[in-house]
């Protein structure tokens, strides 16, 4: 009797070892990055989708390889925390903060973050203020459509 229900145990858990279950963070965020002005820099907010599948989230923003493009990349751990990479090119000087940057340049930073089930914050990282400004990411999941009412 033992040895039948370790065995079904066993088979049970093959059969299920195929299906992988989502990650609690998958599905498709609402992310805005807002950054303040900063000297003669104007501030600005961009809204755009990020998706994470796997506990992995990648969001972009505009035309890959055209001014005004932006990627958001990065691993989510599985206590929400996270360390995303943001890159793109510079869209215009009258937006980048620090001297001699032009438009097309390119860019990178990192955006420590940290998630829930439904939403999530980040805050650029600034170095030493220098060449980085604040900015601010706020992630909500979307929520998928209610079902239709059946008659």
């Amino acid at each position: 009797m033992r040895r039948t229900f370790f065995s079904a145990l066993l088979l049970l858990t093959m059969a299920a070892g195929g299906q992988s279950a989502a990650a609690p963070f998958d599905g498709v965020w609402n992310t805005t990055m807002t950054c303040e002005a900063k000297g003669n820099s104007l501030g600005y907010t961009w809204k755009f989708t990020s998706t994470i599948a796997n506990n992995n989230l990648h969001g972009e923003r505009g035309d890959a390889g055209q001014p005004g493009y932006l990627a958001l990349d990065g691993k989510i751990n599985h206590d929400g925390s996270a360390k995303l990479t943001a890159s793109g090119l510079v869209l215009s000087t009258q937006y980048t903060h620090g001297p001699l940057v032009s438009k097309g340049e390119q860019y990178s930073y990192d955006v420590k973050s940290h998630f829930t089930a439904t939403e999530g914050e980040g805050d650029r990282s600034t170095g030493l203020g220098i060449y980085g400004r604040p900015c601010h990411y706020v992630f909500s999941k979307q929520t998928a459509p209610a079902a239709p009412a059946r008659p």
